[in-house]
């Protein structure tokens, strides 16, 4: 006979409502709207609300209520001001601000008109060339889309030429392998030259070739001959060995060098940002008249809501019970879809507000005024989970006075100074970037260099910190950014 026990456990369950406002708190503003679309076409129950202009701030709390079938159309502006002692670096805002810190909300900025712009596709732009081409008729074409089809994101031809024997072969076309290596010079010397290639240094040469005639010949030669015979010192800029083994002049080589950096180890990436790659900021925070701003970029969000017209169904006592299930369903999910969107507006204000007071001094005077910033402490201030803050902020980007940041910029660790002050580990990197920015290109900094001239500022960190730092900023070693002169 088996054994019976009996367990008593504790298990956390999410409803289904708190797993869709996580999954719509995490998204950007461009990915929201798709959702907001997709969810349209999906229920029935959900319409697009009329044009609205209203702006929006105030936060629904607790005591707040609304019934599930009539959601708010719009949220009623306001303007909230706290009593904050400003930072000591942005003193500058005292002079109209007189210590008083107000935040104001707006959920509708002004509409924004794009124009949409046709792009020709980087094949396209390829084979509109090949078709100008003397002496290239549709076979060639047809050889050349075969070849720009195995291409890989960097324009470089990964497959060997029987991979593209065998696809010609499968379209129907008898194709010797001198044809497809004549079709791929020709598409090497397009523009921009060095597509289809196999590797760097190929490309490199490609490029050098075609400047042949309009570079010096003593440097062109020198160039040639290192890309040529000499590619791994080059790469690892051993000058010292490269003017031992080509018996030149530093004069000289560094002419060849100029000659080499000048060419393009990335030309499709001209091609990659043709469609336009634009980052649609999820708010916009200004200072005007010692008033910080933050306008909440949420106008899709604010443009649906639940339909009304089959209420009617619902109380027909004659209606089919099929349809009054539907219909109770698709309700169901519109309301959850139209509540989870308030608690993602809520959410991110509370985040925006919280981040505004925490960071005042940047958005006041700028990213110098970084002050180190932990998740945890915004989310002991707004009442948050540590896990939620962290949803509100991936992917989305706030416009300031200085530029775009992504939100996770305003969150870094501190370091310690001589004075007892914690300062933002990024304001640390922008001085390693200073430093390096400034220094003599014959005798670049050393990490233990800069370890020192940080301790000269009261920075005390490791030699291994800064290394990571540089790492982290993609600055190469010492060795590798010395130059000749």
């Amino acid at each position: 006979m088996p054994e019976i026990k009996l367990q008593q456990r504790q298990k956390a369950l999410l409803s289904a409502q708190q797993i869709l406002s996580s999954q719509l708190l995490q998204l950007p503003l461009l990915n929201l709207e798709q959702r907001i679309y997709d969810e349209l076409q999906e229920n029935p129950m959900l319409e697009l609300a009329g044009e609205q202009k209203d702006t929006a701030g105030d936060i629904i709390t607790d005591d707040d209520s609304f019934s599930d079938d009539d959601m708010p159309d719009s949220i009623e502006r306001f303007s909230k001001s706290s009593l904050l002692k400003e930072p000591e670096q942005a003193s500058p805002a005292k002079e109209s601000s007189d210590g008083r810190l107000n935040f104001t909300y707006e959920n509708a900025p002004q509409e924004r008109f794009f124009q949409a712009v046709q792009h020709d596709s980087f094949d396209e732009q390829l084979l509109r060339q090949l078709a100008l081409q003397e002496g290239f008729g549709e076979r060639e074409v047809l050889i050349a889309i075969e070849i720009l089809g195995n291409l890989d994101p960097d324009g470089y031809l990964t497959e060997e030429t029987d991979v593209i024997l065998a696809g010609l072969e499968r379209s129907g076309m008898e194709v010797e392998e001198e044809e497809v290596e004549r079709v791929l010079r020709k598409i090497s010397s397009l523009d921009p030259p060095g597509i289809g290639v196999r590797d760097l240094r190929e490309r490199l040469l490609v490029q050098l070739k075609l400047r042949e005639s309009s570079s010096e010949p003593a440097a062109y030669s020198a160039a040639f001959r290192i890309l040529s015979g000499f590619y791994d010192d080059f790469l690892h800029k051993r000058y010292d060995r490269l003017l031992k083994k080509l018996d030149i002049s530093r004069t000289l080589l560094d002419g060849a060098m100029q000659l080499i950096t000048a060419l393009d180890p990335h030309p499709v990436e001209v091609f990659h940002d043709e469609g336009g790659h634009y980052i649609t900021p999820d708010f916009i925070v200004t200072y005007e008249n010692g008033e910080l701003t933050a306008v909440l970029n949420d106008r899709s969000s604010l443009s649906i809501k639940v339909t009304e017209q089959y209420q009617g169904i619902l109380k027909n006592r004659k209606a089919p019970k099929e349809e009054k299930q539907f219909i109770r369903f698709n309700l169901m999910r519109a309301n959850d879809f139209a509540a989870a969107l308030a608690i993602r507006r809520q959410t991110l204000l509370k985040v925006i507000e919280s981040l505004m007071k925490a960071q005042y001094a940047f958005f006041v005077s700028g990213p110098e005024h970084l002050v180190p910033l932990g998740m945890k402490a915004i989310a002991g201030d707004t009442a948050l989970d540590i896990s939620t803050i962290s949803r509100a902020v991936n992917g989305k980007y706030v416009q300031t006075r200085f530029g775009v940041f992504e939100l996770k910029y305003f969150f870094s660790s501190s370091i310690s100074t001589d004075e007892g002050d914690d300062m933002s580990s990024k304001i640390i990197r922008q001085y390693i970037a200073e430093m390096v920015k400034e220094e003599e290109s014959l005798q670049p900094l050393s990490d233990d260099v800069i370890t020192g001239r940080l301790r000269d500022k009261g920075i005390n960190i490791a030699r291994r910190t800064v290394a990571k730092y540089r790492e982290q900023m993609q600055i190469p070693v010492a060795r590798l950014r010395k130059k000749i002169f």
